[in-house]
């Protein structure tokens, strides 16, 4: 009996993947079908799989042609799966040709045709294209420009800036200026924004006016007023109004949420997050702080992300200790903020002029979690006990800084029209809130 081996992700199943298993049935007297798991598509890179592993199962069962169907979980399984089932061929489109040769020392390997016109990203792309305009000065915005290729449908539709000196090349042949903003709304159906926390409000209201979704880099606002006022626009156009907070989106960020809540550590007594960075500020340089963020605006959603996820958002009091880069601005080079809880304590760093150890530490009652800077984009952190033959390395995938998966989030929750709660409402009241008191010097004390 002559075995035959495919994989596939299978997602949407449609004609021509019905007519490549036909073919690989074809070649032989028993067809094996291997379909990819969601962690190992997620791995390579393949992020729009619309459907769940059993549906895509569930559909490859329905033709009739598998004898048996097997899942693809790791790199370097097909090597394993041809020897454990005693493979004669293997087979693959024709789209993939020189890609397994290294197989033919194991079998002979097949590349078939596949058929033309239709393919499930085409199908995915269709269904479901997402005109993204982009807003405000920063380099991220060519992170989410590179990014947005990794999301079937997704199209950058332009970018309005007051400074286009920091974007790529490929952006600034997009670039449109600031006061044909009305002119970028229209042509897209959301629109990522990165201005200057102040200018928020007022581009965020525009946005939801016209009726289109906004993913605006946290904190949405500067005042829980203005927070709450764009809220309420939102629903009544029945748009999306989304924090833009990438480490959320994080795996190894998400893992260890849940192995703290869980009780990992014990019970949690402490959280110490700090962001600092240099990268192209020099406080000297005063002229330059016209479009680049303050410490607390820059960093401050970041580092407080984990505490109010961790203790909530119901603490006692918070002390606020900032350097100003000027006595008479709100510019802070470094700021301190100290939380207190019924039953714990936290605190955060965050700095535009100082630089620190980027490091998370969360202290528990039977060990802590570290997480080694930058924290905010680690695919690493461990949990250690008093007895280090006890402790624990964990390790995640991190593709794009966690923009991609956030990207792809915003597009499935305007899709469904249910916001994907990465970060809650609660969450970022409270970031805005803990913000909107240090403009005006609430808790504050000025060092």
């Amino acid at each position: 009996m002559k075995k035959v081996i495919t994989y596939g992700t299978y997602d949407l199943l449609h004609y021509g993947h019905i007519r490549l298993l036909e073919r690989a049935k074809a070649l032989g007297d028993y067809l094996i079908v291997g379909v990819t798991a969601d962690s190992f598509d997620q791995q390579r890179g393949k992020l729009n799989v619309e459907q769940s592993l059993m549906e895509r199962i569930e559909a490859v069962r329905a033709t009739g042609l598998a004898d048996e169907i097997i899942v693809e979980e790791y790199e370097g399984q097909k090597i394993d799966d041809i020897r454990r089932y005693g493979v004669d061929i293997f087979t693959v489109g024709s789209d993939w040709r020189g890609k397994f040769d290294y197989l033919k020392e194991y079998c002979e390997v097949v590349y078939l045709d596949r058929t033309e016109g239709i393919s499930s990203t085409e199908l995915r792309t269709e269904q479901h294209a997402l005109r993204l305009g982009m807003i405000g000065e920063s380099p991220i915005l060519n992170k989410i420009e590179r990014e947005s290729h990794f999301v079937n449908g997704m199209q950058i539709s332009g970018v309005c800036t007051l400074d286009a000196t920091m974007l790529s090349e490929s952006l600034r042949q997009r670039v449109m200026p600031m006061s044909q903003l009305n002119e970028l709304i229209e042509k897209s159906d959301a629109v990522f924004v990165i201005s200057n926390p102040r200018c928020h409000y007022e581009h965020i209201k525009q946005i939801l006016s016209q009726g289109r979704h906004v993913l605006c880099e946290s904190p949405i606002a500067i005042s829980p007023e203005e927070l709450s006022e764009l809220r309420v626009l939102a629903s009544t156009k029945g748009c999306l109004l989304v924090d833009s907070l990438k480490t959320a989106y994080s795996m190894a960020y998400s893992r260890l949420v849940l192995l703290a809540k869980s009780g990992a550590i014990g019970n949690i007594v402490s959280v110490d997050a700090t962001c600092t960075s240099l990268a192209g500020f020099e406080a000297t340089e005063k002229n330059k702080t016209a479009h680049l963020w303050n410490s607390i605006g820059a960093w401050g959603p970041t580092a407080m992300l984990p505490i109010f996820q961790l203790l909530g958002v119901d603490y006692l009091s918070k002390t606020i200790a900032t350097h100003l880069l000027e006595n008479d601005s709100d510019f802070d080079a470094f700021t301190k903020v100290t939380f207190t809880y019924p039953h714990a304590v936290a605190s955060l760093k965050v700095g535009q002029g100082v630089k620190s150890e980027g490091s998370l530490v969360i202290s528990g009652t039977k060990g802590y979690i570290y997480v080694p800077a930058p924290w905010w984009k680690t695919d690493y952190f461990e949990i250690r006990y008093e007895n280090p033959a006890n402790n624990r390395r964990y390790f995640y995938q991190l593709d794009g800084e966690g923009l991609r998966y956030e990207l792809l989030s915003f597009m499935k929750a305007v899709q469904s029209g249910r916001p994907i709660g990465y970060v809650d409402e609660a969450t970022s009241d409270a970031i805005v809130a803990v913000i909107s008191d240090f403009y005006h010097k609430k808790d504050t004390v000025i060092i």
